[in-house]
């Protein structure tokens, strides 16, 4: 771990160093072309340092917090989760031409049917007051060829240990997008052989997160054989527009007994 620069040594040594800058800036418009290129090769390497740790600093002290787990929760939640693109950084943060089966970190996967792909995905830091998510996912669809496109999350396992009929899932997801669309949430989960899958539209247009329920009790899952779920983000007519999933999570709460 790397020492602090807090010491009365340290502070006296960045205040001869802003002094001696200082004055080399001042007398940058006069001295000789010489003396100036070896100023600015060592002003350039200290700009390098610099940068490092603003860009560091600026990502870590940013609000929402790096790895904040806040997470609005209905009554009566008894598991909570935020996706790993929505958490913390994933590496690449970034990808162009993205081809069908791309994943964005360990748990996300892009899925679509295009012949030619113009669809750039991106994570992107979060920065409203309003923002619970550190990040964010930011995807640029230009023209469209293809006849789906979805987002794939897969479920950690405290999403299904104990997963009963009773239970209600809710998923929250906080979307901008520049022209309308429709987006549907499909949840699936795979007991034994079969797979249940129950489907529900986002209400987009609405104030806030736009928020999606999937009531186990009209489905026919066998609770003794769940093995695993996920979520599939479907986006229907996508193209030439820019849609921003500020931030997505989903919990999990038993029915209110009657």
């Amino acid at each position: 771990m790397a020492k602090p620069m807090d010491s009365l040594i340290d502070r006296v040594a960045h205040r001869r160093a802003l002094r001696r800058w200082g004055r080399a800036a001042d007398a940058a418009a006069s001295v000789d072309l010489a003396h100036l290129r070896g100023l600015r090769t060592r002003a350039r390497q200290l700009r390098r340092q610099l940068d490092r740790v603003m860009h560091e600093a600026e990502s870590r002290l940013t609000l929402p917090l790096i790895d904040s787990n806040a997470i609005r929760k209905p009554l009566g939640t008894e598991w909570a989760w935020r996706p790993e693109i929505w958490r913390g950084p994933i590496s690449p943060p970034g990808v162009a031409a993205a081809e069908t089966r791309t994943m964005l970190g360990g748990e996300t996967t892009l899925h679509h049917d295009c012949a030619v792909s113009e669809l750039t995905l991106r994570q992107i830091r979060n920065t409203s007051g309003e923002d619970l998510a550190p990040f964010g996912l930011r995807m640029d669809v230009f023209r469209f060829d293809g006849s789906f496109l979805s987002l794939v999350i897969e479920l950690p396992h405290g999403a299904v240990d104990g997963l009963k009929r009773k239970h209600i899932m809710s998923l929250d997801v906080q979307v901008e997008a520049e022209k309308p669309l429709e987006i549907f949430a499909r949840l699936n989960i795979k007991h034994g052989p079969n797979t249940e899958q129950v489907v529900r539209e986002l209400p987009m247009g609405t104030d806030g997160p736009q928020v999606a329920e999937f009531d186990l009790a009209y489905s026919d899952l066998n609770e003794k054989r769940v093995e695993k779920a996920w979520i599939d983000l479907i986006f229907e007519g996508p193209q030439m527009n820019q849609i921003m999933l500020r931030d997505v999570t989903l919990t999990r709460r038993p029915r209110a007994e009657i």
